[in-house]
């Protein structure tokens, strides 16, 4: 599994783990009903606590992005392509607020565009 996680970001590993995989959906990397790794798993993967595996999972889980069966795993949501799309579409509609406002307090549009290049550059190296 190609997951990663950057230990200088100022984001919590729980969160990483979780992006990753909401990546891999995304992407079709893992694809609906397709088990992903135990937390035992991951964890030793990762060469992180198994409790931060645990907290990524449960809020995938509550995202309904997975589900768990007992005895069994966790598995991909068969809704999970779409709660992730609409994730993203919600965010973009944040993003373009937030660029309104960033353009009434002076910032110019070369700014925001390379900033957007800077961000979109940084995201497909992860």
């Amino acid at each position: 599994m190609l997951i990663s996680i950057d230990r200088q970001s100022p984001r919590p590993a729980w969160q990483q783990v979780a992006d990753e995989l909401c990546r891999l959906v995304a992407t079709g990397a893992l694809g609906a009903d397709e088990q992903i790794p135990s937390v035992r798993t991951l964890a030793l993967e990762l060469a992180i606590n198994p409790n931060t595996i645990q907290k990524a999972y449960t809020s995938l889980e509550a995202a309904g992005i997975t589900y768990a069966v007992a005895g069994v795993g966790r598995f991909v949501s068969p809704d999970a392509r779409g709660i992730i799309a609409t994730r993203g579409q919600e965010r973009l509609a944040e993003l373009q607020h937030s660029m309104s406002e960033l353009v009434q307090t002076g910032i110019t549009q070369e700014q925001l565009l390379d900033t957007v290049q800077a961000a979109v550059t940084k995201g497909g190296q992860a």
